[in-house]
């Protein structure tokens, strides 16, 4: 009986050493998301720019990228010139300004070009909860229907767009095309 006893801590020890060598191997950006192939949530929220307010309802109709992002948020001072770029050639983008403050967003858009089609103000952060947001920056992509089909944790470079999103997001565009 003793021994089994001895055996007990060896055994805890290995699962643990398991669990921590097994997840060397997992890829951070690759967090999963309960909300993939289900509708984007609800909400009722105003624009940066303010003068209007927005519902899941103003996403529908075109497949597009709903970018999180922040004044707060080095990396998306990284991604936000090919954010830019993207919405030049045709992109399609919304924005959710997280867990900011208003007018330091609406400085940020005017001094670094604004790619967001539309821009949501989700000051206290509710609409970026019910996201299954971590933090900034995380973008969606979304149907033409508004179903959220993709979820991409950190900074979009171009070597993410072409590598990882850019055909996720061009079969969205030709489903979508009559």
């Amino acid at each position: 009986m003793r021994r089994w006893l001895m055996l007990v801590p060896l055994a805890v020890f290995l699962g643990m050493a398991w669990f921590l060598y097994k997840g060397l191997f997992l890829d951070p950006t690759e967090l999963p998301s309960a909300l993939i192939d289900k509708p984007f949530p609800a909400f009722s929220l105003p624009t940066v720019e303010g003068g209007k307010t927005l519902t899941e309802a103003d996403l529908k109709g075109k497949p597009a990228l709903v970018n999180v992002w922040a004044t707060w948020c080095v990396s998306c001072k990284v991604e936000h010139p090919v954010l830019t770029k993207l919405a030049e050639q045709g992109v399609v983008i919304y924005g959710v300004n997280y867990k900011d403050v208003n007018e330091d967003a609406k400085k940020w858009l005017k001094e670094f070009h604004n790619p967001y089609q539309l821009d949501i103000n989700d000051e206290a952060g509710s609409l970026g909860l019910n996201m299954g947001v971590y933090g900034a920056p995380e973008t969606f992509l979304i149907d033409s229907q508004g179903i959220i089909r993709h979820k991409f944790v950190g900074v979009i470079d171009e070597r993410v767009w072409r590598e990882q999103l850019a055909g996720k997001y061009q079969a969205l565009v030709d489903e979508a095309t009559p």
